[in-house]
């Protein structure tokens, strides 16, 4: 059905989407609304398609992006501390932005985005940087692209009120568990093979690519959901230079 929800213009497209069911939260909605993917994806922006955005990297397909809000909305408020981890574009960074904009309720609230490779660092704050909104985020540390190995988080700016992880990891790093605020919650792609791991082998997950949902509650226990099979590029060491 993706593929139908494809549109001329970034409000089209959203708009579709909305209609087709694949984006149902309103929040999100206006939040997708708000950023033009033709500032993000260099090709076919309003496609309901993952595009390459170069250095082995690719920007997902917009209805991922809306899942991806929809299951971390709960946890996207004014005040609240986000990590989108292998950021790329930007795209998503600044639609989480947008969900956390507003009135503060007394927390610093921000988005960090974080990469591996210095060139799509670059590239997320020159894309930003092309509407009036994005270059104010970045100007008042709303919003901040950090070159870094994503798989180790980023310490310094926790405790996460959500964490995205936009590539599939080789299993789930406690680290990022660790970031995470009580209450929190991280949705990762996370890589498995057939008799896969032990930590995947333990939990009775194997076989494929799975979006897991990580709630770390309010006492500090931690909850893990596998809600689908997805299919993104993995989360790996930056290429040699």
């Amino acid at each position: 059905m993706a593929w139908y929800c494809s549109g001329q213009t970034n409000s089209e497209l959203i708009e579709n989407l909305f209609e087709a069911g694949l984006i149902k939260n309103e929040r999100v909605k206006n939040a997708m609304l708000g950023v033009d993917r033709a500032h993000y994806a260099p090709s076919a922006p309003y496609s309901d398609s993952p595009q390459p955005i170069g250095h082995g990297a690719t920007i997902s397909a917009p209805h991922m992006h809306g899942h991806a809000c929809e299951y971390l909305i709960d946890y996207l408020h004014p005040g609240s501390r986000v990590l989108d981890i292998g950021s790329g574009s930007g795209y998503l960074t600044h639609v989480f932005a947008n969900l956390i904009d507003g009135p503060s309720t007394g927390k610093d609230g921000y988005v960090i985005g974080i990469d591996h490779i210095q060139e799509l660092i670059d590239l997320a704050n020159k894309n930003m940087s092309k509407s009036p909104e994005g270059r104010k985020m970045l100007g008042d540390g709303k919003v901040k692209f950090i070159t870094g190995d994503g798989r180790k988080g980023w310490p310094e700016g926790a405790p996460y009120d959500a964490i995205h992880v936009g590539a599939a990891a080789d299993k789930l790093h406690p680290v990022l568990v660790e970031q995470l605020r009580a209450p929190g919650r991280m949705f990762i792609p996370v890589e498995s093979e057939e008799g896969g791991g032990s930590a995947l082998s333990a939990l009775g997950l194997g076989g494929g690519q799975y979006i897991w949902v990580v709630d770390k509650k309010a006492d500090g226990s931690v909850h893990k959901e596998k809600v689908f099979a997805v299919s993104y590029v993995p989360l790996t060491d930056a290429p040699p230079k």
